[in-house]
């Protein structure tokens, strides 16, 4: 992102300079803009892939939606996202669609509690039943970035066959 300019981002979207400019008086709200498209963009994916906004649905519903849309890997989207970290402003706007549609991270509390039973039956590992949610989040998570940093590794099937194991480990609800 430190390579975007006016003058490229005039050339790329046809605009003219003075165009750019008088919708994005500067830089960086141009870079705050294209960070709220993209999140945008990913969210309304989500919201296709769930057939309803993330307020109509249940929370594994959401999750399910956030495991399947965060599986198109896209090298120039994880690095927008990445260059996000340092800017509070460009963070906010993935924070908001992961606080919509992904489990939060477990609290002290609930990652020390619970009985592992569901989770062991499900996972062969003892897991409290409540982290299973937060786990496939970071599963989706970790395949997307593995695959936007070595395309082309798995074919159709196999992508598929992980992503449904992704899925039916966020299912924490559901009986196994």
């Amino acid at each position: 992102m430190t390579a975007l300019t006016f003058e490229s981002a005039a050339v790329e979207s046809g605009l003219t300079k003075g165009g750019l400019l008088y919708h994005f008086p500067s830089r960086e709200d141009l870079l705050l803009a294209l960070h709220e498209h993209v999140a945008g963009q990913w969210e309304a994916c989500m919201e296709r892939e769930a057939g309803a906004p993330h307020d109509q649905l249940p929370a594994a519903r959401r999750l399910e939606a956030y495991i399947r849309a965060s599986q198109n890997p896209d090298r120039a989207e994880l690095l927008l996202m990445l260059e996000s970290a340092q800017d509070s402003d460009a963070q906010a706007a993935w924070d908001q669609v992961h606080e919509r549609w992904s489990p939060p991270a477990p609290s002290g509390e609930a990652a020390d509690s619970g009985e592992a039973d569901s989770g062991t039956q499900r996972t062969g590992v003892a897991v409290a039943p409540e982290l299973l949610p937060f786990l496939a989040r970071l599963a989706a998570d970790g395949l997307w970035f593995y695959e936007a940093l070595t395309p082309g590794t798995f074919d159709a099937g196999q992508r598929a066959r992980i992503v449904e194991a992704i899925v039916q480990l966020g299912a924490a609800d559901e009986t196994p």
